[in-house]
């Protein structure tokens, strides 16, 4: 039996072979609805694309690495943002029509295997997923000269595009939603200080308490729920009057939660809480909680598309997403 040509699929497709080539080959500049029905035809007539031939007339390998920098011992383990962000990532990336080679990161050797992988050719570019603010691997990976793109903004500016939820805004909606309650003790638990969207959502807190006369109160955590629990512990013994926190992720928030349930008080009546980034958990603590959604799929799947769009033009810019206060039982 002879295999489907292209010319078959274009036949198939009702469009042209050049089109067809330009699905097959993970162009972005094909419009959605054309790449739609073009992979309906590869599928329909089980037509498989010679690799190694297509490689070698685009220069390209058709691959996008997912590269996750493994943070410090213990440090965000009980996160569920990787999961989400590797998961919708891939997704955007398949249906683009590219592979996806998941690379893990964390030691000094893994980086230098990392840097030798891109180097070597053997993907088109790179998604960079790191939470560490000290983390070396986004200067490595910036040195390879590869297309590299962010999921997140970087402490060191300038090493290459990112896409990062509006921080700053959030937080902002956030302590202003309990000033507006008339609270009067607003505290906060943030995240590392090394992290840049801990630092953006702890000096929003500050200005939006400056900006009304009222003194900052901080613990800080590293984004578990132990360390929110923790700093609970820490905020009720060194102000044990204050009336709302708010923490600078959901895992801490629910950990504060316990800390002010085992401590006697009342949520919201005596101590008013709110988290951000709106996790699935957050509709199931008690109370629910009130938090700051920032749109983690929409987030990965427009690092994709930065991505794919610095691969076809050379260059692309930083986008910031916007953030939305949900407010539930909390708070």
């Amino acid at each position: 039996m002879r295999r489907p040509t292209l010319h078959a699929v274009a036949a198939r497709a009702g469009v042209s072979k050049s089109s067809v080539s330009r699905v097959i080959n993970g162009e972005p500049t094909v419009a959605p609805e054309i790449r739609q029905i073009v992979m309906a035809a590869v599928t329909e007539l089980g037509y498989v694309p010679n690799g190694a031939a297509r490689n070698l007339v685009t220069q390209k390998t058709n691959t996008i690495a997912i590269i996750v920098s493994d943070p410090p011992a213990g440090l965000v383990s009980d996160d569920p943002m990787f999961a989400m962000v590797v998961r919708a990532a891939s997704r955007a990336l398949e249906a683009a029509g590219k592979q996806v080679s998941l690379v893990l990161a964390g030691s000094a050797e893994s980086r230098l295997r990392v840097e030798q992988y891109l180097a070597a050719g053997h993907v088109d570019g790179a998604m960079l997923v790191s939470m560490d603010g000290s983390d070396p691997l986004p200067a490595v990976l910036a040195r390879t000269g590869l297309p590299v793109v962010s999921h997140g903004r970087l402490a060191t500016p300038g090493l290459m595009p990112y896409v990062d939820n509006d921080n700053v805004g959030g937080a902002t909606r956030a302590v202003q939603h309990l000033l507006d309650q008339g609270r009067q003790r607003i505290a906060t638990i943030s995240g590392p200080l090394d992290m840049q969207a801990a630092q953006e959502r702890l000096n929003a807190y500050r200005q939006a308490l400056q900006d009304t006369d009222r003194r900052s109160i901080v613990a800080l955590g590293d984004f578990t729920r132990i360390s929110g629990a923790d700093a609970m512990r820490q905020l009720l013994q060194d102000d044990p009057h204050l009336d709302a926190v708010f923490a600078a992720n959901d895992l801490m928030a629910i950990g504060a939660l316990r800390t002010l349930r085992e401590s006697g008080r009342r949520v919201p009546d005596d101590v008013a809480v709110v988290g951000f980034d709106d996790i699935e958990a957050a509709l199931y603590t008690a109370p629910p909680l009130t938090t700051v959604r920032s749109p983690m799929g929409e987030q990965a799947a427009s690092t994709v598309r930065l991505l794919l769009n610095l691969l076809a033009n050379g260059s692309a810019d930083s986008v910031i997403l916007p953030t939305e206060l949900i407010i539930r039982e909390s708070a």
